[in-house]
């Protein structure tokens, strides 16, 4: 059985942070931060226990944060140069040369709480720690205390060396990103992040390139046409690497059937043909898949460009459904061409999601547009 998440911080990770907090600052109080950190740390859930390091942190780190700062920047492990940023994620871990990888969590919410009144010299701690792990989560209160400064910064960043930092621009400043806290004022109007985003869009790293894709796509859930506009302006003539982006921003309002990110990307015409849609069992205990099954039979006399996507509505414990919907297929039917789809659809419970026996029904979207309707009972 794979370890629990949450032991990615754990004692080993206490004892690494003391010992080269110490190493840099020998007047660290290595024997009261373990003391501190490890206090309940096994009862703790993964983010919760990246706070609780943290609090260790601001009870044994200076008063003064500009020492504190140089103490912790001293800790970090030299920066490593690797090709792809991806592969070099893997290699951001703590040993003898430094501090690296998920203990670095603690240190930026360290930075986050003490760093607020020193906001310049914060954001370039988190220049360098982002570099050692991210620092996505940290910056978020200090864009929210200090926006003119901090988006200036980020502006600034948008042409740094670092593939790290010229993605912490982008994933830093996400209006709704997951685990971090949600920055309200962008959330309402995000104006002041698109020159960011538009800086980045071809970008040479596929890292940053993703984070760009996600940031627009948070803006879509809340302005659906703010990112309509923007495929209208950075859609036409984009090279391939601007086009998967741009596909990425739009999964949202693809699978929502938003018709005129529909129309920009060819899908807004309804399917000219007939549809066959089953979903087998009829049956299905918690834990198990259901088959999905599609026929399509097109009588067009032209090709069709068809985004297909379903809708899980499922059962709650207290009565009625929740709908998610999930992909489906890409695909381009042929004039007068019969075509058969399956998938399957697990039904086992995952971290984010948990089932109720039930009433099942999966909608068939197509372009956008709900075609046919199958179901299915969840047992226990």
């Amino acid at each position: 059985m794979a370890e629990a998440f949450k032991n990615l911080i754990n004692a080993e990770v206490v004892r690494q942070a003391g010992q080269h907090l110490r190493r840099v600052w020998p007047a660290f109080d290595q024997r009261r931060f373990e003391r501190l950190a490890l206090d309940g740390l096994d009862d703790l859930e993964f983010k919760a226990r990246a706070q609780h390091l943290g609090l260790a942190l601001l009870a044994t780190m200076p008063d003064d944060f500009h020492h504190a700062a140089d103490v912790l920047e001293a800790s970090f492990k030299p920066v490593i140069h690797v090709e792809d940023p991806d592969k070099e994620l893997g290699l951001l871990r703590t040993d003898d040369t430094g501090l690296a990888g998920w203990v670095l969590w603690p240190v930026g919410e360290f930075i986050a709480q003490r760093g607020l009144e020193h906001p310049e010299r914060a954001l370039q701690a988190l220049h360098a720690l982002t570099q050692r792990f991210t620092a996505e989560f940290a910056i978020r209160p200090i864009i929210v205390a200090h926006p003119e400064l901090s988006l200036r910064t980020l502006a600034g960043w948008t042409t740094d060396p670092s593939a790290h930092v010229r993605r912490l621009v982008s994933e830093g400043s996400r209006p709704r990103l997951p685990w971090g806290l949600r920055l309200k004022a962008l959330v309402l109007d995000p104006t002041p992040t698109l020159p960011l985003l538009e800086a980045l869009q071809d970008d040479a790293s596929e890292y940053v390139r993703r984070s760009v894709a996600n940031h627009l796509n948070d803006i879509a859930k809340d302005h659906p046409e703010r990112l309509a506009d923007w495929l209208e302006c950075h859609l036409p003539d984009a090279p391939l690497t601007r086009q998967r982006l741009l596909r990425h921003a739009s999964r949202t309002l693809i699978k929502q059937g938003h018709g005129r990110t529909l129309s920009l990307w060819g899908l807004g015409a309804a399917l000219d043909g007939s549809v066959r849609w089953q979903v087998s069992p009829k049956r299905v205990a918690i834990g198990e898949s259901v088959a999905l099954s599609l026929t399509l039979a097109s009588t067009s006399a032209s090709p069709q460009i068809l985004e297909i996507d379903y809708t899980v509505h499922h059962a709650r414990a207290q009565g009625g459904a929740s709908a998610k919907t999930f992909k489906g297929w890409r695909v381009s039917l042929a004039p007068g061409e019969t075509l058969q789809l399956a998938k399957s659809h697990s039904m086992r419970p995952v971290t984010t999601r948990r089932y109720h026996p039930g009433e099942h029904q999966i909608d068939l979207r197509i372009n956008g547009q709900t075609v046919a309707q199958a179901g299915f009972k969840l047992t226990a």
